[in-house]
């Protein structure tokens, strides 16, 4: 696929891979003449080539990538949801009839439907039904802003909840003070997560509702930030957060099953036909399991139980991993997810140094190399996968460490593949061990994009060697999985592969 400067328009042909219907406006689109991509949601559930019955649907005259020894051909013909036969035009034209829809795609490609290997369903839907849209805030007054204009939408009472911001990217590029958005809103509590998701802005209304004061000890794995005088400027780092959040009345039933079906249309939007959700916890999991009962989970998810819900946790290790939802093919639970440390926009990942621009400062361990050894043993025991979130050099150092303990732990495990999600900042001398250890780096090149404005200042042009380094860990032989991390960045496969390939994004 030719990537361009502008955002690829895609024609997207949902529900073939499960069955359901062929959304009927999507086949009645009419093709334009533009050459670009048409992606398919692929299933090799070839059916015979002599079968006499007539297609639902074909596609002739394009470029077709089955993946397979098949090869790249022209047509391909489809019934019941499921792929006839592959071929060319003419063989596949004789299996239409009065009711069969053809679409001629002149020399445009199809490809298999997309996966991405690290986002977040939940959060993608959350943050178009839900959260205040803070993306591209240029600064503080502009977030506040659209959080009063939010306010002025909702109930009486409701909390005002956004996601979005990123002081790197104003003028003044501190970390904000809650005062304006205290004074903004008195009496409604407010609470603002950083598009990383690893910080957020709270209000002094919810602080007071979370009875969070100066007296408040930062927890393991976070961080409260303070005026000189210690008074609280309403930043809540990583394990600081749930200070605060745990206070907020949660989400009902209705309103995750609403985000759910929103983010799967947003990847389906995209050509995406499978994710892999990282962090999954018991709510999430009861909403996965009634949406694909009700057949309304049209896209393969592959889940990762969120390490921080122990009980859930706790239970699901003793059952064993869910490779096939009663046998829906729509949903599995086989993975666990950990954090071992923060991100890098808010100086909580882990580093072996001090970050360049903030001495004293080497970021945050949201959990420690013997538990991560502890629970990958146990995991790798019954038959898990883990993922690990490490960012920073140091975090992602002591996770291989950790992972190498458990496999020797554990030498009976079968492909266990273990990950390390994100591995944005790899020391030069721990690239090798992913490929030797069989550890997957789980990388998301539009964090290179988005954070390029400001990254060298934070670990300077020495650490930088080892930072976003695909090239460096395809070179060792590894297998570099691709995601968006979506909502931290954008639902957007052409934007992954244009940051992959030119290290820039849409508009550079």
């Amino acid at each position: 696929m030719k990537v361009g400067t502008e955002r690829t328009s895609v024609l997207t042909l949902e529900a073939i891979l499960f069955p359901t219907p062929i959304p009927q406006p999507l086949l009645r689109k009419p093709v334009t003449q533009r050459r670009w991509p048409v992606s398919w949601a692929f299933v090799w559930a070839f059916f015979s080539c002599s079968s006499p019955s007539s297609a639902d649907f074909i596609l002739v005259g394009g470029r077709i990538h089955t993946l397979t020894e098949v090869g790249v051909v022209e047509a391909m013909a489809i019934r019941d949801g499921r792929i006839l036969e592959v071929g060319n035009s003419p063989q596949i034209r004789r299996l239409a009839s009065t009711r069969t829809r053809v679409l001629e795609l002149d020399g445009r490609p199809v490809y298999p439907g997309f996966g991405d290997a690290h986002a977040h369903l939940l959060g993608v839907g959350m943050a178009t039904e839900v959260w205040t849209d803070l993306v591209g805030t240029a600064s503080l007054s502009e977030v506040i802003s659209r959080t009063v204009l939010r306010a002025q939408q909702l109930p009486p009472g409701a909390w005002v909840l956004g996601r979005g911001w990123d002081q790197n990217d104003w003028e003044d590029n501190r970390f904000p003070h809650h005062s304006s958005l205290s004074t903004a809103l008195p009496d409604r509590p407010a609470l603002l997560l950083r598009v990383d998701g690893h910080a957020l802005l709270a209000n002094e209304a919810a602080m007071r509702a979370a009875g969070v004061d100066e007296r408040t000890p930062d927890p393991p794995g976070g961080r409260i930030l303070r005026n000189s005088d210690g008074g609280l400027t309403g930043v809540f780092l990583d394990g600081a957060m749930a200070l605060v959040s745990q206070a907020q009345p949660p989400p009902n039933a209705a309103t995750l099953r609403r985000a759910l079906v929103a983010g799967i249309q947003a990847f389906h939007s995209q050509g995406f036909t499978s994710v892999h959700v990282a962090g999954i916890d018991s709510t999430a999991w009861k909403i996965l399991q009634e949406t694909a009962r009700d057949d309304v989970l049209s896209l393969r998810v592959h889940g990762m139980i969120e390490g921080s819900d122990v009980d859930f946790l706790r239970q699901q290790l003793q059952r064993g991993p869910i490779l096939d939802f009663e046998n829906r093919g729509v949903l599995a639970l086989s993975s666990i997810k950990l954090y071992a440390d923060g991100a890098l926009g808010s100086r909580g990942a882990a580093l072996l140094e001090d970050y360049s621009d903030d001495a004293g400062n080497r970021g945050l361990i949201l959990t420690s190399e013997e538990d991560i050894r502890r629970i990958t043993e146990q995991a790798l025991r019954s038959g898990f996968q883990v993922g690990t979130h490490a960012i920073g050099d140091r975090g992602i150092r002591f996770s291989l460490n950790a992972f190498a303990a458990a496999r020797a732990a554990v030498p009976q495990a079968k492909d266990p593949r273990l990950r390390i999600e994100h591995a944005q900042v790899v020391h030069l001398d721990d690239i090798h061990r992913f490929q030797e250890l069989g550890v997957l780096p789980l990388m998301q090149t539009q964090h290179m994009v988005s954070d390029y404005p400001w990254f060298l200042d934070r670990v300077g042009k020495q650490r930088a060697k080892g930072a976003y380094a695909w090239r460096r860990f395809r070179d060792a032989g590894c297998i570099l999985p691709g995601g968006s991390d979506a909502p931290v960045e954008r639902v957007d496969f052409a934007g992954q592969y244009l940051a992959a390939v030119a290290r820039r994004g849409h508009t550079q």
